[in-house]
């Protein structure tokens, strides 16, 4: 093969590399950030087994950031950080399950930050009924690079 030959394959498949890489490297970002959404639904799956295998008060301690978490509850001022803390660890859930299912989690572009919000249920141990409603998570990321949940809300009922 000719020398003119042999540069213009190699200079083809520099060029053909060079245009794959391009496109690789616009493609992970948004590949990136659905696997994100995908470990933050992932977490928020395991705080809902946790709610139901353990209580909704072990849940809750576990997965709330104890420096500025944030309830916010019907007819409440938002209760934040110790106050949150206290909150959870008042209540008795002796009497019921609590678990939800994530539907959707969205991620900041810095991948600190995120939310989750899905359907939850309430099972009362005392009568056969459910209860559903409509809740949002809010997520940050420690300095251990661990989600934690920094604000909860929910609204009670399913509308039609």
């Amino acid at each position: 093969m000719p020398n003119s030959t042999l540069r213009f394959i190699f200079i083809s498949f520099l060029l053909i590399g060079f245009l794959y890489s391009c496109k690789e490297k616009e493609k992970r970002p948004r590949e990136e950030k659905a696997m994100k959404s995908l470990e933050l639904l992932g977490v928020d799956r395991e705080f809902s087994e946790m709610s139901k295998k353990e209580g909704m008060k072990a849940a809750y301690l576990h997965f709330l950031d104890d420096s500025s978490g944030v309830l916010l509850r019907a007819d409440h001022l938002p209760f934040i950080a110790a106050n949150a803390i206290d909150y959870i660890a008042q209540q008795n859930d002796l009497t019921y399950t609590l678990s939800w299912d994530p539907h959707h989690a969205e991620i900041a572009e810095s991948g600190e930050l995120g939310f989750t919000y899905g359907i939850y249920l309430i099972r009362p141990k005392s009568i056969d009924t459910s209860i559903y409603g409509t809740y949002t998570n809010f997520w940050k990321k420690n300095a251990l690079g661990k989600w934690r949940l920094m604000m909860n809300s929910y609204n009670e009922g399913i509308g039609e």
